[in-house]
This record gives C-alpha cells, structure tokens and sequence, in this order.
C-alpha cells in the first residue's frame, strides 16, 4: 500500500469514529406520488429533506415538456455551447431567468456549484494584480462551498465578515484602499442556518464604498417575491445588486446553475470562464423542463403560499412537541442534535423504524456541536405526515440522548 492509500484509510477511519461518515441512501422518487419515495425493497419512504421545495420536480408541465424535447432532440445536447450544444431552448431559458431578476441577460451552467465556482473564478482572475487593481472580495463567513472554491481559485485578497454581521463588513471594506476594485459575496437564504441576509443593507454599503454584489439565491428562487424571484425580488431590491446566481435544481425542480446580470459582465464570463466553455451544455429534455418550470412558477403563486403555510405549521408542531428546533426565518426548519454520531443514529432510525428520511447535517457542513436534521416541508407535505414526524422524533431524540449519555 503507497502512502496516499494509507493516508486515505487513516481519514475515513477518523470519519467513522467521530461518526461523520456519510452513507447514501438509494431512494426512487415517485412523480405521481411526492414526498412519498420507494426504497430498494420497493417500501414508501415520507421524505423530509429534498430540495424539491415547490413539489415541481414530478409536475405534469415538466415532464410533458422533457418527454417532448428528448422525442424531437434526443437525449444529449451532443456538445458544448460552442459545438453544436446551444439549443433554442437553452437561449429561451437564458432569457426567461434574466427576466426573472430583471437583468439584461443569463448564462446557463451545468449546476448552481459550477455557475458559483466559475463565475467568482473567472471575475477575481480578470483585472490586473497590481497593488490597487487586484480584487478584494468580501465574503461571508458562512457561504455555500461552491462561492468559496470560486473565491479561492482566483488571486483576490480575501476578506471573510461575520455572517450577517453589516458593522464588521463596513469596518473591512473601510479598511480597504478606495481604489481597490471590491466585490461582496452572499447568499440570501443560509440553508443549514436557515436565516436571511439583509440584501439591503448590503447595497448601501456597496453603494457607500464603491463594492460589486454578488448574490447567490439558490435557496430562494422560485419561492420568494411576487413572481418567484427570489429575496431580492422580495425585497425590491434586486436592481441594486450586480450579479444575481441561482439554480434549476431545487425550487424549480430541474437541473442546472446560471448567472444573470448586465450583458457586458455576463457576456465576459461566457467568453472567458473555462467551466462555461469547456463543458457538454445541459440535455434538451432537462433545458425544456426547467424553461417550463420557470414560466410556470412565475404565476403559480398560491404554490409559494403554500409552501409558507406548511413550513410555519411544521415550526409551530415542533414547538408545541417541546423538539429543540433552531430560528428560522425561511422555509428550512432545522432541529438541533449537537453531536455527529447521535444525529447519524436519529437519521438512521428515522428510515428503518419509521421509514422517513432526513439527512443528518454533520461537521464540516455546520461547526461540531451544531449537528442538527434539516426538514424541508413542502406544499404536498399534510398535517398528518408532520404528526407522524413529530411522533417519531420524539421516541427516538431523547431515549437516544439519554443512552449515549
């Protein structure tokens, strides 16, 4: 065995003991009968934690919409946005999400991690690197890893500010050269924490120091504002800020990542960023799909009423049931477990005694001692299933607690 294979089993072998290792479990989605899933022996399992958040991802719409492309296009694009990969769908979608956020235009990716990754990359690399022209990017201490890697794989001096915490990031960007080209790096729903940046006041303190924004509403597009927007759009604040990025792959129940903003920036990462250029575009069926679904969405406002109405109830039972459940100011309602191993074991005996799924959130997604199960109620999601929930959480939590103590 080389060191690298002696290195790696030492790792997983630490995973394990501090009960973080991670297991997936295969799970059959069923359109026609959402959160319900089939597990490999063919049981239902009430699922609890998908990013499905509007029930779209087996709607009719879309799947008429995929069938009818992958009929008439085939089953891959067939090559990258330069090779024969841009379909008139893809350009409609492109189009359809820049009038989303109210942007000049839209660029597709293959997923909300690459968009992230390639767009930050791709504009902290741009300028030159002398002492007042490189970037100084401010990013918040608790963003996805897909802005981080992006953020990363640039030159930019890097500046993290307590999460949503507005006087440490003015004092770091009064700290900054005037001259310096800035850029603010955020997301508008934190989905492990499950709170909401101050957008806002964000821009004022773009506006006051000169700063660029970026904003990542993966986990708020299709929910949020009149026509599924976003935060921003809620808000009405999404004219201030610069770079709007989200996916296809939760709200709207798709796949894919794009970014939307001023056509000459957008234009500029399309022609430059090699994760854009150098990857096969998204299949027609899955372009249709989500073209559907944005149109769709953009009028089907009592489904975001309701997937309000069922998280505030899911908050209220855990509350009423005396579950340690964490603040949210969002749709996401996490409860607290506080150590890796024990939230595995909830999780585990949610599945085979209750047959319910929820993906345990263990370090290094949130700090040790914060391990907590994250529930993503839904639209289709009934008073009935959350009693059931509520029941079994309260069998297993606490005798489970009291064993490992």
């Amino acid at each position: 065995m080389n060191a690298f294979h002696a290195f790696c089993r030492k790792s997983l072998e630490s995973i394990r003991d501090q009960g973080r290792y991670r297991t997936f479990t295969p799970l059959m989605k069923q359109a026609d009968r959402y959160p319900y899933y089939r597990d490999t022996d063919g049981n239902d399992v009430l699922v609890w934690s998908s990013n499905d958040y509007l029930a779209m991802g087996g709607h009719p719409v879309l799947i008429e919409a995929a069938c009818d492309a992958a009929r008439t296009m085939g089953a891959g694009s067939g090559g990258t946005r330069n090779i024969s990969g841009t379909s008139p769908l893809i350009d409609a979608l492109e189009r359809e999400l820049a009038d989303l956020h109210g942007k000049q235009a839209g660029l597709l990716f293959t997923s909300g991690f690459v968009s992230n990754q390639a767009a930050l990359s791709t504009i902290l690399n741009s300028l030159p690197n002398g002492p007042d022209e490189r970037w100084q990017v401010f990013s918040d201490a608790k963003n996805h890893a897909s802005m981080i890697a992006g953020i990363k794989g640039s030159r930019a001096i890097v500046n993290i500010f307590r999460h949503n915490d507005m006087t440490h990031l003015e004092s770091l960007l009064a700290a900054t050269p005037a001259a310096a080209p800035k850029l603010i790096v955020f997301e508008s729903v934190y989905s492990m924490d499950a709170d909401i940046a101050p957008i806002g006041a964000i821009c004022d303190l773009a506006t006051r120091f000169g700063a660029m924004t970026y904003l990542d509403e993966v986990h708020a597009v299709g929910m949020y504002g009149p026509n599924g927007g976003g935060v921003s759009e809620r808000d009405r604040v999404a004219h201030r800020v610069d770079i709007i990025e989200g996916t296809l792959a939760k709200a709207f129940g798709c796949h894919g990542g794009y970014i939307t903003g001023d056509s000459d920036v957008v234009d500029f990462i399309r022609s430059t960023a090699p994760g854009f250029i150098f990857t096969t575009s998204l299949p027609p069926s899955t372009a249709a799909a989500a073209l559907a679904s944005v149109r769709h969405v953009k009028q089907d406002h009592a489904r975001r009423v309701k997937l309000f109405e069922r998280a505030d109830m899911l908050k209220r039972k855990f509350d009423a049931a005396g579950l340690p459940r964490i603040d949210s100011d969002s749709h996401i309602v996490p409860l607290h477990i506080g150590e890796a191993a024990l939230c595995t074991e909830v999780s585990q005996r949610l599945m085979s005694e209750f047959r319910m799924y929820a993906t345990p959130i263990n370090y290094p997604t949130v700090p040790r001692g914060e391990e907590r199960l994250r529930f993503t109620p839904g639209p289709l999601h009934t008073d009935a299933m959350m009693d059931e929930l509520v029941t079994a959480l309260l069998a297993i939590i606490e005798p489970a607690r009291r064993a490992a103590a």
